[in-house]
């Protein structure tokens, strides 16, 4: 990695929002915690060490950029309620003499949403639009990787506009013999460069994240697991089964609620090189999205598949976050030069 690289971690790590535990709805910027790829959806949400050589993960841990992703391109599509819509786009390109680069732009799109006065008349629609851009490098030490993701976030909401400059840090240990892999992962580090009014003190959605997934040999599953939030002191939800907020000072979870709300579950069946079934697993969303009769419609499960053609990846993933339905993500891989590689362990 690069000095000036290097001096940009060293700036941003520094920023006050690292230690700061923010509470569930107090926060800008969430809308950078949506599943960006159809693997990430589909192992839960949060994944952050399988998929090696896919582009896309490489966007969400920038320590799994690497130079055999040179001139490869990736379009996803999450298909989220109502009229929302999350695109993005990912390249990478391997230059001679200074390594190899990502580039993403993210783009949610909320729709057209109804404007109305103090007296309840209707003044017409208005547009809500959220934007990220980031370039990611890495580096290869052996076994170990790291690398980071340097992005620009902007919300626009009607009239009132934020924006941030932040950094995802990551690092991974893959085991030379063994599918095995450890990763450690940063996100959103940063800081505001506008909020939408002086008076707000929005905060930046801060999250500490560790992971691993193993294969078994003579097993065509690979499983992961991922831990988040390890920066925060409590992951307070709302019960609306019980009309409580849990994790405040009245109704603290026990232990292994508190552990499990930070824990999200993914397994693989590789069928083979050409087709993956994937399945997850996230019991913050299922507590948090169940109704008052304590019906939750599958909530907090996912699944997925991919196969592969000669010159296309495709992948669909579904994730369920209530009894009135899920989310969809759409993705395509491509190659540009040419064939995708076969690899037993993407």
């Amino acid at each position: 990695m690069n000095k000036r690289l290097f001096l940009l971690l060293a700036l941003l790590s520094i920023a006050p929002q690292w230690a700061m535990a923010q509470l569930g709805g107090t926060r800008a910027f969430e809308y950078l915690n949506l599943p960006s790829n159809a693997r990430l959806s589909a192992l839960g949400g949060v994944n952050l060490t399988s998929g090696w050589g896919d582009v896309a993960q490489a966007i969400y841990n920038p320590a799994f950029l690497d130079k055999e992703m040179h001139n490869r391109l990736v379009v996803s599509r999450l298909g989220y309620f109502s009229d929302i819509a999350n695109t993005s786009v990912s390249y990478v390109r391997t230059f001679e003499k200074y390594g190899t680069w990502s580039l993403n732009v993210g783009y949610l799109n909320y729709g057209e949403v109804e404007s109305y006065d103090e007296d309840g008349f209707l003044n017409g629609d208005f547009k809500v639009h959220e934007y990220v851009v980031s370039i990611g490098n890495s580096q290869q030490f052996g076994p170990f990787s790291v690398g980071g993701n340097l992005k620009v976030a902007a919300s626009d909401l009607a009239s009132y506009q934020a924006s941030a400059l932040l950094l995802d840090l990551g690092g991974t240990f893959k085991h030379p013999e063994r599918d095995f892999t450890v990763g450690f992962l940063v996100r959103n580090l940063g800081f505001l460069m506008s909020d939408y009014l002086d008076e707000n003190n929005s905060q930046l959605p801060l999250d500490v994240q560790l992971g691993l997934s193993y294969k078994p040999e003579f097993m065509p599953f690979r499983f992961s697991l991922a831990a988040r939030n390890l920066n925060r002191a409590d992951v307070v939800y709302y019960d609306a089964s019980s009309n409580t907020i849990l994790g405040d000072e009245d109704n603290e979870p026990g232990f292994s609620e508190e552990l499990f709300r930070r824990l999200v579950f993914g397994a693989e069946l590789l069928l083979s090189p050409n087709f993956q079934a994937r399945f997850g697993y996230n019991h913050l969303i299922r507590q948090e999205l169940k109704n008052q009769n304590g019906v939750n419609g599958g909530a907090g499960f996912s699944f997925g598949f991919m196969f592969r053609t000669k010159r296309f990846e495709f992948a669909f993933s579904r994730a369920l976050y209530h009894a009135a339905g899920g989310s969809n993500t759409l993705q395509i891989n491509m190659d540009l030069n040419g064939l995708i590689k076969k690899k037993t362990n993407d």
